[in-house]
């Protein structure tokens, strides 16, 4: 069980120096591309398209990771992502995460 909890701590510490390093202030201007589609703060006004704000740190690093090596498909996602490097996509996902997700009605 000492086992499990340390190993459980060690992720969060791990992850929480992961988010603590990337710039969400940078990927807030980094995020201006992003933003018409999926809005400015991440709150997409269309339900085309997906709902950023709020989502998981590494859930974002990952989506955006596999979007650009192409493990993910989609045609306009891979393009966008094709020339992100690793810390714009550590600072979007900064930036992304840390923004208050809106519960929208369409």
């Amino acid at each position: 069980m000492k086992k499990v909890l340390w190993a459980a701590c060690c992720a969060t510490w791990f992850a929480s120096a992961a988010v603590m390093a990337s710039e969400p202030e940078a990927g807030k201007e980094k995020a201006r591309a992003c933003a018409a589609c999926h809005g400015p703060d991440g709150n997409s006004p269309s339900p085309d398209f997906p709902r950023l704000a709020g989502q998981h740190y590494d859930y974002l690093v990952k989506a955006l990771s596999d979007y650009k090596s192409g493990a993910r498909k989609n045609p306009i996602m891979g393009p966008q992502a094709a020339n992100l490097s690793k810390r714009d996509i550590a600072d979007l996902a900064a930036f992304f995460s840390q923004q208050q997700g809106l519960t929208l009605k369409y």
